[in-house]
């Protein structure tokens, strides 16, 4: 009679792949529950862990949803070379590439969607960060209109690039929502692509300046 193998031993997931779980998990627990009625708990039964643990991790709540926004902001540029959002014509390419991308994962887009709106309310603990990611993209977009328009010796303001970047900000944030209810009616990488094709054109007087591949003179 042969002795039967002992039974494998489960692989010890390191600190770093727990804390991405947790993340993970939160992301998809914020997104369908919003901050204040999604639970640590809820988080954890998901990981598979206890709500202490998730604090060991974490701290607190209000922790969490910091490292989820961060979170989502590394998931949004993880395939760019540096890892970091590009500058002049590449950047509206990248915003076109990342409305296909975002098609693609429906809990980062509704998490994103759920913690912009909920920031909006008295005393959210995500307001400034919000705040502080919609300053940081409106300076990063009219910075790069200006590098366009200057490329093309056309005259464009701060003023008004900086509005121009507000709405190409609006607009995609306003895509995504309908798309969210209404996949079926709303093409998120087509539409994107088609509205921020318009601001451009609009404020530049230039076509094709997010979906031209060609390289810059």
């Amino acid at each position: 009679m042969t002795n039967a193998p002992p039974p494998a031993r489960a692989r010890r997931v390191s600190r770093a792949e727990r804390r991405e779980e947790i993340l993970a998990a939160a992301t998809r627990v914020f997104g369908s529950k919003g901050f204040h009625a999604g639970s640590l708990a809820d988080v954890a039964e998901q990981v598979g862990i206890t709500h202490a643990g998730v604090l060991h991790h974490f701290g607190s709540k209000d922790k969490l949803l910091w490292e989820v926004l961060e979170y989502r902001d590394r998931v949004d540029v993880e395939h760019l070379e540096g890892q970091h959002i590009p500058g002049g014509r590449d950047l509206f390419r990248h915003l076109v590439r990342t409305a296909g991308l975002n098609a693609e994962r429906r809990g980062i887009v509704q998490a994103y969607s759920v913690l912009t709106g909920e920031s909006v309310t008295d005393g959210h603990p995500a307001a400034e960060r919000v705040r502080q990611r919609f300053e940081t993209l409106r300076g990063e977009i009219s910075r790069a209109l200006l590098v366009v328009a200057d490329e093309h010796g056309t005259t464009l303001s701060r003023a008004d690039a900086e509005q121009a970047a507000s709405a190409v900000i609006g607009v995609m944030d306003g895509l995504q929502t309908q798309w969210l209810l209404d996949p079926q009616a709303v093409s998120l990488p087509e539409s994107t692509t088609f509205a921020i094709e318009a601001i451009l054109s609009a404020v530049l007087g230039i076509d094709h300046v997010a979906t031209d591949t060609t390289p810059a003179d």
